[in-house]
């Protein structure tokens, strides 16, 4: 069912006739935050238990609805059969290869067809979908490296982590089909993701308001993150370069504050080729983020796409790999 949802995924996407679930999930945060902050105010203490409740609420129920539809599963016939279709539409949605591959891809094919030539509009207004960083000012050059970092990125939070989760919850089920399952903890995931990327900043209220989240989504992220690292290098490059891609990635991405996104693009840079990080800027702020695999020559079109390659023959493996231990 995983691997069927997968395929799903990778043929259908996100349809946009279909309301998504982390679409449900944004709203619910959106409506909390705007109560909490109208309640509280300007108080660290409440806002930081507010936020706490906000991502209790919001984990704790994605995962509840998530583990309902999986008992529809086991209910007798023909409520089962709804329940397994539900099932796969859920495992496809908590995936976002596709619209990983299409929204980077979308940038790539926006810019000019001559380097230095041509409107840098379009391309910047794609891109600032994908990314959280200011895009207003980016040359091609830095549209490269920013779509290039956000697919590698992206990759883990969107891709490799609720997969993981789901296949932990298939493990969980051989216990018990009472227990949660792949659905479950993969919305659960998807809600601390939801959370991280519309609370967890560093500014104003959300300073406080964001910072569970933040911590949830780093704990979650932390174990696919680890097993991306070590098994990208698998579907990158000879076999005899592991150690060294393993131990690089993490000397380049430790630095980075994120305990995740850092190692992430760390290791999609080493087995891509392809030498990110430096400066970025966030509203009024300049941060410096450590440079990766830095004796590689920076990103071109060709080394985006051989990232989304690097995507997809992974998740290949993954599949591949579980069913065979399975």
């Amino acid at each position: 069912m995983v691997a069927a949802a997968a395929g799903l995924d990778w043929l259908i996407g996100d349809p946009a006739q279909i309301v998504h679930p982390v679409v449900v999930m944004g709203w619910f945060i959106g409506t909390t935050r705007t109560l909490l902050e109208r309640v509280v105010g300007d108080n660290p203490l409440a806002l930081r238990l507010g936020g706490g409740v906000i991502t209790l609420g919001v984990v704790l129920g994605s995962g509840t609805v998530g583990w309902t539809i999986e008992r529809l599963c086991f209910a007798p016939s023909p409520i089962h059969a709804l329940g397994w279709s539900l099932l796969l539409i859920g495992l496809a949605s908590a995936l976002a290869a596709r619209s990983l591959r299409s929204s980077v891809s979308a940038v790539v094919k926006a810019l000019p067809t001559s380097l230095g030539e041509g409107d840098l509009a379009p391309a910047r207004q794609r891109l600032s979908w994908i990314v959280g960083r200011d895009v207003c000012e980016l040359n091609e050059q830095e549209i490269l490296r920013a779509t290039a970092e956000s697919a590698s990125e992206n990759a883990v939070d969107g891709l490799f982590a609720p997969l993981f989760w789901m296949l932990l919850g298939l493990a969980l089920w051989r216990i018990s089909p009472n227990l949660p399952g792949p659905l479950a903890l993969a919305w659960a995931f998807k809600a601390s993701s939801t959370l991280d990327s519309m609370l967890g900043y560093r500014t104003g209220r959300l300073y406080w308001m964001g910072t569970a989240g933040a911590r949830l989504d780093d704990l979650l992220t932390w174990i696919p993150c680890r097993i991306v690292m070590v098994t990208l290098p698998l579907v990158a490059q000879p076999w005899s370069r592991w150690t060294e891609l393993v131990r690089a990635a993490e000397h380049d991405g430790a630095p980075d504050p994120s305990p995740n996104a850092g190692r992430s693009e760390a290791s999609f840079a080493h087995c891509a080729g392809i030498r990110l990080g430096g400066r970025n800027r966030y509203g009024a702020n300049w941060v410096d983020k450590p440079i990766l695999a830095e004796h590689c020559p920076s990103p071109d079109r060709t080394a985006i796409m051989r990232v989304l390659n690097l995507n997809l023959k992974l998740e290949l493996l993954w599949l591949l790999g579980v069913i065979l231990i399975w």
